[in-house]
C-alpha cells in the first residue's frame, strides 16, 4: 500500500526520492502503475512488458523511478535518444511530415512512458520525474506522444515547454487518436 503524498521539498515530491530505476528488473511494478493510472487490461500490461524489455535494450535508454520510504514505485519515467527506424517514429514520421514538422525526429530524447500512481498525482511527482530524465539528455530536444484530448497530463506537457507538433496521430492498437509533442531542452522550469 502507498503512503499518502506530502511534502513540500522540490527534490523530494510527495515525500518520495527520485532516483535510477532498474526498469527491465521491476517491470512488473511499472506496468501496475502504469496499468492503475492510464487504465490498461492485463492483456495490454502483457504486451508492454514486453516492449518495455526490448526498449531498455536501446541504445540510451533510461528510466527513473519515483519512490516511498519503503522502496515502493510510485511512478517512473523511461525513454531514450529517437531513431528514425523504430516503430514509433514510423508511425509519427507521416503525421509530423504533414505539418513540417518531420525534423524534430531527428536530435531528439522521446519521453516513452511517464506515468504516476493517482495517489500521487497532482504533487509535482510527474513533473520532477520528466524533468531529471531530460536535464541529463544530450539532445537539444524531447518528443512524445499523449492521447489527443485536455488532460492534466497535457497540461503538464505545456507548461514544460511541449508544443503541438502533430494532431489525430493514429497508432495500430490505440483505440483514441494521439498528439506528438515537442520541447527545446531544457524544459521550463515553473
Amino acid at each position: 500500500m502507498l503512503p499518502t503524498p506530502g511534502g513540500d521539498d522540490p527534490d523530494r515530491p510527495a515525500g518520495l526520492r527520485i532516483g535510477p530505476l532498474d526498469l527491465a528488473d521491476r517491470v512488473d511494478e511499472a506496468l501496475r502503475v502504469q496499468a492503475v493510472a492510464f487504465g490498461l487490461s492485463e492483456e495490454e500490461v502483457g504486451i508492454r512488458r514486453y516492449i518495455v524489455q526490448r526498449h531498455m535494450a536501446c541504445r540510451g535508454a533510461r528510466a527513473l523511478g519515483a519512490f516511498t520510504e519503503d522502496g515502493a514505485l510510485a511512478g517512473f519515467v523511461y525513454g531514450m535518444p529517437n531513431d528514425r527506424a523504430y516503430w514509433w517514429s514510423s508511425v509519427v514520421e507521416p503525421y509530423l511530415r504533414a505539418e513540417g514538422h518531420d525534423g524534430w525526429l531527428d536530435g531528439a530524447f522521446v519521453i516513452t512512458e511517464l506515468h504516476v500512481h493517482p495517489g500521487f498525482q497532482g504533487h509535482g511527482v510527474g513533473r520532477t520525474l520528466i524533468t531529471r530524465l531530460t536535464d541529463a539528455a544530450e539532445e537539444p530536444r524531447s518528443i512524445l506522444s499523449a492521447i489527443d484530448t485536455e488532460s492534466p497530463a497535457r497540461g503538464l506537457y505545456r507548461a514544460l515547454g511541449y508544443a503541438d507538433l502533430a494532431r489525430q496521430v493514429h497508432f495500430p492498437s490505440a483505440s483514441l487518436p494521439y498528439a506528438v509533442m515537442g520541447a527545446p531542452l531544457p524544459l521550463r522550469r515553473a
